[in-house]
């Protein structure tokens, strides 16, 4: 029961500062407005994390586990190159639309004064999202008997820095700017450049 207890808590303090990340933009977010914001004190908060670093890093976990998970089932999902990258694509810009707190760590706003090695997690991250698509770009050639002009590792990094774009994007417009806007018409242009590169 305790467990329990303490498992939702742990939720609901990971949940508020994920809101308080979408609401707060430009603000910093100690952890006195964290436990005012739960309605606990901070040493309550201390119980469940032993640092705010811990917390940004369950955050990160929770990211890592949606993301990469999605890009499996894609991965199990689909055979085609270039559907598997853009459902990956996709896949990326609908968690960033609705999850404008998570946003903010991924492209590393939120993240600013807190511990360097945050940081490292998302860059790795990030890497391990472009390998993805470098591989999947390269098994082109024996999926489909052909290949790209271009090198894979370049392409998938042009497709990386358009995903990066618009997750800037949604959070300097203060979320305003939706990161699905225009996706589609999008994707026909820079799978057209991609495929003719």
């Amino acid at each position: 029961m305790t467990t329990t207890r303490k498992s939702n808590r742990r939720e609901e303090i990971l949940g508020t500062l994920a809101h308080m990340l979408e609401t707060h933009i430009g603000q910093p977010i100690t952890t006195a407005k964290l436990a005012a914001e739960v309605g606990v004190s901070e040493a309550a908060l201390y119980r469940h994390f032993p640092s705010k670093a811990r917390m940004f890093d369950d955050l990160i976990s929770h990211i890592e586990d949606i993301l990469l998970g999605g890009v499996n089932k894609v991965l199990e999902n689909e055979k085609q190159t270039m559907e598997r990258v853009r459902q990956i694509v996709g896949l990326v810009l609908r968690f960033a639309e609705q999850s404008p707190g998570m946003t903010r760590v991924l492209i590393g706003d939120a993240l600013m004064g807190e511990h360097e090695r945050l940081r490292g997690r998302v860059i790795s991250l990030f890497e391990r999202l472009e390998s993805q698509i470098k591989q999947i770009l390269r098994e082109r050639r024996m999926r489909e008997g052909t290949q790209f002009n271009s090198d894979e590792g370049m392409l998938a990094n042009i497709v990386m820095a358009y995903v990066e774009g618009k997750l800037s994007q949604y959070v300097r417009s203060s979320f305003k700017k939706k990161p699905s806007e225009n996706f589609a018409q999008q994707w026909i242009m820079l799978e057209k450049q991609l495929l003719e590169s």
